[in-house]
């Protein structure tokens, strides 16, 4: 494996995590629906029926849903640093430790939902956002 392609497991590891969390969000959410014997109206305003689930249920529909916004900036500078063939041990270290954050952050909204703990995270993981964004400038301008 290059160096270059192993950026890309960052990518395929947050992309898996991704798909775990819609596994875990509709195997806490189809029984919940069933238990309340919910009649799932078309009509009904988004999320409104929704709402009416636990809040467990609903944070992990919720963390999905976010894995679906700010890491879409992740995916988008990572294959930009692979395409441009930043291979720097720098790059990969940051990748991971944005995937390592986000999954935290996860587990953190899915499992207990303490907003405090939640945005901190948030915040921090967009420390190696920000470097790996640095880096590709750099790069992108011939540095």
């Amino acid at each position: 494996m290059t160096a270059t392609t192993a950026l890309l497991g960052p990518v395929i590891a947050l992309v898996a995590w991704s798909m775990f969390m819609w596994a875990w969000m509709y195997a806490t959410r189809i029984p919940a629906i069933m238990a309340m014997r919910m009649k799932l109206d078309s009509d009904a305003p988004r999320g409104e029926q929704m709402a009416t689930l636990p809040a467990p249920v609903r944070w992990k529909a919720d963390n999905y849903n976010h894995l679906m916004e700010q890491p879409t900036i992740f995916y988008a500078i990572v294959l930009a640093l692979a395409v441009m063939g930043n291979a720097s041990g720098t790059a990969l270290t940051l990748a991971w430790a944005y995937v390592a954050l986000r999954v935290v952050h996860s587990l953190v909204q899915a499992l207990a939902n303490k907003i405090e703990l939640r945005f901190a995270l948030f915040v921090f993981s967009n420390i190696p956002l920000f470097g790996l964004t640095y880096l590709a400038a750099l790069q992108w301008l011939g540095h």
